[in-house]
């Protein structure tokens, strides 16, 4: 049994009390424990503030980026041991867990490279000098500084390792020192790639530390100075905005919640777009058993077109391999705990008696081709069909958390993007168009009610990569019920670590403040 640690105040520790249990989900055995009880984690925040803080404040851009850069190295050493370990203890196929693993890796390398191109400055210099007097000398500059406080990261159960490093790389660049604590459920993978970044020296002391369970009430702790980033259920978000400490002291907090992800089929579309679309909806169904926040949940088609896509759909579903994670073969392992099985089946239930009928799978009975149902959380691809979305509820509003879409009829495209905007607020909304006309009015139309469209098309159906590829040159993120956050998007992801200050006064002596002069 391997015991987590959490790594505060430049050491490695061990909470006391009865410890949480962690299980491999295809087999229900306990693979890991820990726990995080009498740890200083008041303790912790208090030393980013005064020695992680200062050391990464006086750093350059440039030399951030080196420790970054540093970092990536040190988890693309530890990779394999990373995918070996996912793949063992969390219920991920490998293809899964390069996902995450290198998802890690890549964004770390990207925020490396941008910070070299930054160079040896330490702050931004928002444009150029705003004239406030008919003298030019009295004028002000706009400038993003870091904040003098941490970031303490809440990170979901399905990317420990991205999730976490995505999130770092953006702070730390900015020069703020970063707390992670990882969804308990699957903090081993997370705590591994930890062990790497603190081996490999790469951090000064307090820049990154790591808390390897339940964080108490460790908002209330917070400031105005500190940030709070969170991945994670609605519900759970709710709480965070209603604290009495993040209200009282506006304490920084972006949220990445839950989304109804849609895609829409164009009536006109080629072969190649129509093949683009079968292939993404069923990727993004199954990959990470579709425990994704950017999974395709619900699939809008034009109304003539219903029976072909869900005979298409339903022919490629029934290639998906469901299995044990470390057989070759499979394509689809279990879900991360028996709390998200449970889970997955009560809220299918909510869309079955809302009117929406089974056209594929059996939630009841799951076919493997490998491992024990019995023991594992195994739940395999279901295609549900709802022939009448405009007077449901559910089906905008309920996210099965698991390998589910539900396929919908729409006719013409204002009817599609208002089917879509019921969801609420999206992380991403996909479109399979060739058909110019079309394909504006939907760009448009799905803008304002997400972070990101994916647009799919002929001419990019071989190089394009799939909706559910989060990219750290794209924000990610979304309005209304995905949070209203906003993370990535290159040097847009800094924003939150940063505070805009216009400086006022003597020209002269603020350009040279500034190193302008």
């Amino acid at each position: 049994m391997i015991e987590l640690k959490s790594y505060l105040q430049g050491k490695w520790q061990s909470g006391g009390g009865v410890p949480v249990e962690l299980f491999d989900p295809a087999t229900g055995r306990p693979v890991a424990r820990t726990s995080t009880a009498g740890l200083d984690l008041v303790g912790a925040l208090n030393y980013a503030r005064t020695v992680g803080n200062p050391a990464l404040r006086q750093m350059s851009f440039a030399a951030r980026a080196e420790l970054l850069g540093a970092v990536s190295k040190a988890l693309r050493e530890a990779r394999e041991q990373l995918l070996d370990l996912s793949v063992a203890t969390s219920g991920t196929t490998r293809s899964d867990a390069k996902f995450d693993v290198d998802g890690a890796i890549g964004t770390l390398a990207y925020y490396a490279d941008l910070g070299a191109e930054l160079g040896d400055r330490s702050i931004f210099v928002d444009g150029d000098a705003e004239k406030l007097a008919r003298s030019p000398r009295f004028c002000g500059y706009h400038i993003k500084s870091a904040l003098t406080g941490v970031a303490l990261h809440i990170n979901a159960f399905n990317f420990p390792a991205w999730g976490m490093a995505e999130k770092a790389a953006c702070a730390l660049l900015a020069g703020m020192p970063v707390i992670s604590k990882p969804a308990t459920s699957t903090a081993l993978v997370a705590f591994r790639a930890m062990e790497a970044i603190v081996q490999s020296g790469a951090l000064p002391a307090g820049a990154w530390q790591f808390i390897a369970g339940p964080v108490g009430d460790l908002v209330s702790a917070l400031d105005s100075q500190d940030v709070l980033a969170f991945t994670g259920s609605a519900a759970t978000a709710r709480k965070l905005r209603t604290s009495t400490n993040v209200i009282e002291r506006s304490v920084r907090l972006n949220v990445e919640a839950d989304s109804i992800n849609a895609a829409v089929l164009a009536p006109a579309v080629t072969d190649d777009s129509y093949q683009m679309f079968l292939r993404d909806t069923v990727r993004e169904m199954t990959q990470k058993a579709g425990q994704k926040c950017t999974a395709t949940r619900r699939l809008f088609v034009p109304a003539d077109q219903l029976e072909r896509v869900q005979s298409d759909l339903c022919e490629r579903l029934a290639q998906i391999v469901i299995g044990e994670p470390s057989a070759e073969q499979t394509r689809l392992g279990p879900l991360a705990t028996r709390a998200q099985l449970d889970e997955a089946h009560r809220q299918l239930k909510l869309l079955r008696d809302e009117g929406a009928k089974l056209v594929f799978g059996d939630p009841e009975r799951v076919t493997l081709e490998s491992g024990d149902a019995a023991a594992g959380c195994y739940f395999g691809p279901l295609l549900l069909r709802l022939d009448d979305p405009q007077n449901a509820q559910h089906v905008h509003q309920v996210e099965v958390f698991g390998p589910v879409a539900t396929l919908m009829p729409y006719t013409g495209v204002e009817q599609a993007v208002a089917l879509v905007a019921r969801g609420g607020g999206g992380l991403v909304a996909s479109l399979y168009s060739d058909d110019p006309a079309f394909s504006s009015a939907a760009l448009l139309g799905l803008a304002p009610h997400h972070g990101r469209v994916f647009f799919g098309s002929a001419k990019v159906a071989d190089v394009a990569t799939t909706p559910g590829m989060v990219l750290p040159g794209s924000v990610h993120g979304g309005p209304g019920r995905a949070g209203g956050g906003e993370e990535l998007g290159g040097l847009r992801g800094l924003d939150l670590y940063l505070q805009r200050t216009v400086l006022q006064g003597d020209r002269a002596v603020i350009e040279r403040a500034l190193g302008l002069r």
